[in-house]
């Protein structure tokens, strides 16, 4: 397997260029050093803390059900989750060049983009994908788990403060694939202007994520999630409809229209399902010794997190709208002038040679009586 490109230079082995080129090379050596510990008795105990789920725990199944047929295995969060995230952030790594190897490359080539276009190109094609996956998975979840049709699993803890397999893994996945985005930072070249940028976007979505996941707010997060993806999603998609020709810019600025509503409704929720927590849990521990959110203090950081994040989505569409709205005025903007200058030239030119010009136009005898 090699991500590095055909007909580029070899540069010297550990140099920084050479990283560079065959991250995803090394990247994959990591991950089969993990896989590989699976084949032997003595590191297969350690690998199995990277490759698999932890703090696994069997819970018997109920009499009264019939088709019970298996004990449930549920699960909550713990220390070793750190070694998890850490194997699937090399996997995200790795699909993130061949994405961009054998796709967003292609496209490139294909199209001739400028570089500046290239990076962001670059950057809407990634997302694109993960926010189409990403959704169509946690929708799936939101199914399986009746969140859609009883909308009171959204503020009621699960039983013991446990998980699913599937709502973990995807949690787990959604960690890794974010904190990939930092070594991600240094693999793409990123300009030192738009670091800064780059870095809160990503520490953002990280701060909730995590919060959601340490604070069993686990349907509360996934369904808040799914609305700021598909959103994200029309942005990046419309994107790349932008940069491969612009006079797509109209036909897909009514995606803005749906941005609005999705920080709209994601605020709604989120006001509807702290605001039900809030009178639901008063009665429950608030000494803080239970691992959900039961504390009056830690319901009202949940909301003010959540409207804080909308804010700041919301500040970034306007700025970015706007720095698009002055660049296309802006080559409009210059062929009228030097019009204006071209015109002035001339007139001040044929304000000279005014006399001479009335002779040759207005008076075509005085060419007869010059040539007699």
């Amino acid at each position: 397997m090699t991500f590095r490109k055909k007909g580029s230079k070899n540069p010297p082995v550990l140099s920084q260029e050479f990283i560079l080129q065959n991250h995803a090379d090394l990247v994959a050596c990591v991950g089969m050093f993990f896989v590989l510990g699976l084949m032997f008795e003595g590191t297969a105990e350690v690998s199995i803390v990277f490759i698999t789920l932890q703090h696994g725990v069997t819970f018997p199944a109920e009499e009264a059900e019939e088709k019970a047929t298996a004990p449930k295995f549920l699960y909550h969060y713990g220390a070793k989750d750190l070694a998890t995230v850490f194997f699937y952030m090399l996997v995200a790594i790795i699909i993130h060049a061949t994405i961009q190897e054998y796709v967003l490359d292609r496209i490139n080539r294909r199209m001739q983009f400028p570089k500046p276009k290239q990076s962001k190109f670059n950057e809407s094609g990634q997302f694109s994908v993960f926010f189409l996956v990403s959704c169509i998975w946690g929708t799936f979840i939101l199914h399986s788990e009746n969140c859609l049709s009883d909308l009171t699993v959204l503020w009621r803890a699960h039983p013991n403060n446990m998980m699913t397999f599937q709502m973990k893994f995807f949690y787990i996945s959604q960690l890794a694939y974010w904190f990939h985005a930092f070594p991600e930072l240094y693999f793409q070249r990123i300009k030192p202007q738009d670091l800064s940028q780059q870095v809160v976007y990503v520490g953002l979505h990280l701060f909730h994520i995590a919060g959601a996941y340490l604070l069993y707010l686990n349907h509360l997060g996934l369904l808040l999630l799914m609305m700021h993806y598909f959103v994200e999603f029309l942005s990046h998609f419309c994107d790349l409809f932008y940069f491969s020709d612009e006079k797509y810019q109209k036909e897909f600025s009514l995606w803005a229209i749906v941005f609005i509503l999705g920080r709209l409704v994601t605020l709604i929720v989120s006001v509807i399902t702290v605001g039900f927590h809030l009178a639901g849990g008063q009665n429950g521990n608030s000494d803080g010794t239970t691992e959900d959110v039961n504390v009056l203090a830690a319901k009202i950081a949940v909301l003010s997190s959540s409207c804080t994040i909308q804010a700041y989505i919301t500040w970034n569409l306007f700025n970015v709208q706007l720095q698009r709205w002055m660049e296309e005025d802006a080559p409009l903007q210059a062929p009228s002038v030097k019009k204006k200058r071209t015109k002035g030239r001339f007139s001040r030119k044929g304000t000279e040679n005014g006399v001479a010009t009335s002779n040759r136009v207005d008076s075509p005898h005085m060419r007869k009586e010059k040539s007699s």
